[in-house]
């Protein structure tokens, strides 16, 4: 670099380097733009050079980086491995301390006992005393003659519905009862608890919790009809904890049996001979609850194996044990032990059907259709509740029918968004019915409600349909389509027994007639207003292509005979009229024999009797008011053309759609009968 870079170079660099006054400087000393750019260039390579020097050291380095990280990376997996070591050895350690201290702990208690009692007790006394001082509200608790400290520890008390923790707390085992204080926040002085619960050694018991990381070193203190679940610090102190509890809670109970044999008169008492000979009787039942054997190992840890399920939601094992307890007391007296495990357990039954509710509640997530319940169904069912199962599966089933339903989006073309519905519900019922069938297999007073259900759910499902068919106001033919694929769809129910198609029908029957009686409104409106515009000519179609159209959509309608009525070139001897009604009320009876069903038959039939009906009575009035006779023939060839050919066809089609006669419109045609009539006479149809 030359000597004018490097004198640039400190300047830039030097730390009272002021940018304003050195732009100001080289401002006045230089003599124009081209000295401006000079130094400007200068400033650039001495920008570029730097940005290379940095590139240089990141790569001379960059190795070394590489090395550092992989040998960090080595160091890491090193200490987790010394980590492992470490914790592995230290609960060796603990083991081999905890059977030590098992072993010698007796003998050294013995020993204290024997050589210092007195002093072991007043100072048992005198420590209970000093650690009260620091309890806040328990100064009457030494007030109890004789009452000492036997252990005393700290704990973490843990929620019994949810498991989790709730409060620090110093427990004080003494020889006649057990003292919970919680730890104050604020200190004051020498206090450091808040006296919380004081419980009677008689008044609970004491059971173990299994370990189930990361709930572990927990036991559980049961008093009717609530319990508390508080966690040690280690296994070792859980331990402890639990042994001293029993040896304490057993020397009370022995005490206590001594000062009872004392306090018996010991004067010989003559036993009573009981004359009555059903006191034998009498003394059986405490001899039956010898015969109750509770002491099994599985018995004894039940409430705790219970409690351990429903926190897991291991539903199926805690139902189990339910079961084999309840084998095994079938044939056993009900003793006063038996009636306390039953109070014991049916505290945790009622747990565990609030859990199982709470699964089938429609709060729930609501994905994995109806099979997602199965598991909650079964195991209410297996526990009694076959009625309450029933109806909260129903309840899941609707939410998610219904939820289904909401989120259906709205498409464009309403056909399409019917047929998305109809896959949608009519799935779902499917599904839920298999499954209903399967979970509920054994309960048939559950089917009944089921039906009942099945029947809301459709008008659910109804209500969906009507509002985006009906209330939309669509065209008959697109509403005709709808129902179409919504009978189909419904047709799948019956391949497992459920026909809902009279529900169907009935709750679409007061939209359908609506819909009926509006397109037959239109239709006479149409054709009142072209009869108001008739010129009784004949139809001109220009093309050929457009008289073979016009052909191919008659034959289509059923009209058979009429290329008797086309003439030469693309005239048909019709009236346009006429053709248009014939083309219109066809259509109708087609998209209404597609909604038919037996509700509607009067209303189907009377509407086309009225459309038929605007067009004779204009055919009548044309023929009774035209003078010209031309036109007069011309009449009569399209009269004839209603009555010969029209409506055989529509009572035809509608016989073959419904099954049976349309008498009214054979009467109708009867009545209107044309006949050969003289130009001058004013009466056509008889």
């Amino acid at each position: 670099m030359s000597e004018t870079g490097n004198r640039l170079r400190k300047l830039l660099e030097s730390p009272n380097f002021d940018p304003q006054n050195y732009v100001k400087q080289l401002s006045q000393q230089s003599d124009g733009d081209r000295d401006l750019q000079e130094h400007r260039q200068k400033i650039q390579n001495l920008a570029d050079e730097t940005a290379q020097n940095l590139k240089k050291n990141v790569y001379k380095n960059y190795r070394q980086f590489i090395e550092t990280a992989k040998e960090i990376s080595y160091l890491e997996s090193e200490m987790y491995q010394l980590s492992h070591i470490l914790t592995e050895q230290k609960s060796i350690m603990e083991s081999i301390t905890q059977a030590l201290l098992s072993t010698d702990k007796d003998e050294t208690s013995k020993e204290m006992q024997a050589a210092f009692p007195k002093e072991t007790e007043e100072l048992k006394q005198r420590t209970l005393t000093s650690l009260l001082e620091k309890v806040e509200g328990g100064k009457n608790i030494m007030d109890t003659p004789g009452r000492h400290l036997v252990y005393n520890g700290d704990l973490v008390e843990f929620d019994v519905d949810n498991m989790s923790p709730i409060q620090k707390v110093h427990a004080f085992l003494m020889n006649d009862c057990l003292l919970i204080a919680t730890w104050l926040p604020n200190r004051r002085g020498t206090v450091k608890y808040k006296y919380n619960a004081l419980y009677d050694l008689e008044s609970f018991a004491v059971v173990n919790v299994k370990d189930n990381p990361p709930m572990k070193d927990m036991f559980k203190i049961l008093m009717f009809p609530d319990s508390r679940i508080f966690q040690a610090e280690n296994s070792k102190i859980k331990k402890e904890w639990l042994e001293i509890l029993d040896e304490t809670k057993k020397n009370k109970v022995t005490k206590d049996k001594h000062k009872k044999e004392e306090e018996v008169p010991t004067s010989p008492v003559r036993p009573e001979v009981s004359t009555n000979p059903f006191d034998e009787e009498d003394d059986q039942p405490p001899d039956a609850e010898e015969n109750v054997d509770l002491s099994l190992e599985w018995i004894q840890e039940l409430p705790e194996d219970l409690d351990v399920c429903i926190a897991q939601r291991d539903f199926e094992g805690a139902v189990d044990l339910l079961d084999k307890l309840n084998e095994y007391l079938k044939d056993q007296p009900v003793t006063q032990k038996v009636k306390e495990l039953r109070s014991k357990v049916d505290e945790r039954v009622r747990q565990l059907t609030e859990v199982l509710v709470f699964e089938l509640s429609p709060d729930r997530s609501l994905r994995g259709g109806p099979k997602a319940t199965r598991r909650a169904v079964s195991q209410l069912i297996r526990l009694g509740q076959s009625t309450k199962a029933c109806e909260l599966f129903l309840k899941n089933r609707a939410a998610a029918v219904q939820t289904a339903i909401r989120q259906l989006r709205i498409e464009g073309a309403t056909l399409l968004y019917i047929h998305k519905l109809c896959n949608i519900f009519f799935t779902s019922l499917l599904e839920t019915a298999k499954e209903f069938e399967m979970d509920f297999a054994g309960n048939t007073g559950c089917y009944s409600a089921f039906v009942v259900w099945s029947k809301s759910a459709m008008r659910m499902f109804v209500d969906a349909f009507s509002k985006q068919v009906f209330d939309s106001k669509e065209s008959l033919s697109t509403a005709a389509e709808c129902v179409k694929v919504a009978k189909e769809h419904c047709q799948q129910l019956t391949e497992i027994g459920l026909d809902l198609t009279f529900t169907l029908q009935s709750l679409l029957v007061k939209d359908i007639k609506a819909a009926l009686q509006s397109y037959k409104d239109i239709i006479i409106e149409a054709t009142k207003h072209r009869n108001s515009e008739e010129m009784w000519r004949r139809m001109n179609l220009m093309t050929p292509e457009a008289l073979a159209k016009l052909k191919d959509e008659m034959r289509s309608c059923g009209m058979g005979s009429f290329e008797q009525y086309t003439g030469d070139d693309c005239w048909v001897n019709l009236s346009y009229t006429i053709v248009a009604f014939t083309k219109q009320m066809m259509s109708f009876l087609e998209e209404g024999l597609k909604l038919y069903f037996p509700e509607l038959h009067m209303v189907l039939l009377e509407s086309l009797r009225e459309i038929i009906l605007v067009a004779v009575q204009h055919v009548d009035y044309s023929l009774r008011c035209e003078q010209d006779p031309e036109k007069k023939a011309f009449i009569m060839q399209n009269a004839s053309f209603l009555h010969d050919t029209v409506l055989p066809v529509v009572e035809r089609r509608f016989e073959e759609g419904v099954g049976k006669p349309a008498k009214q419109l054979q009467d109708l045609r009867k009545s209107t009968r044309p006949v050969r009539i003289n130009p001058e006479s004013t009466t056509s149809v008889v």
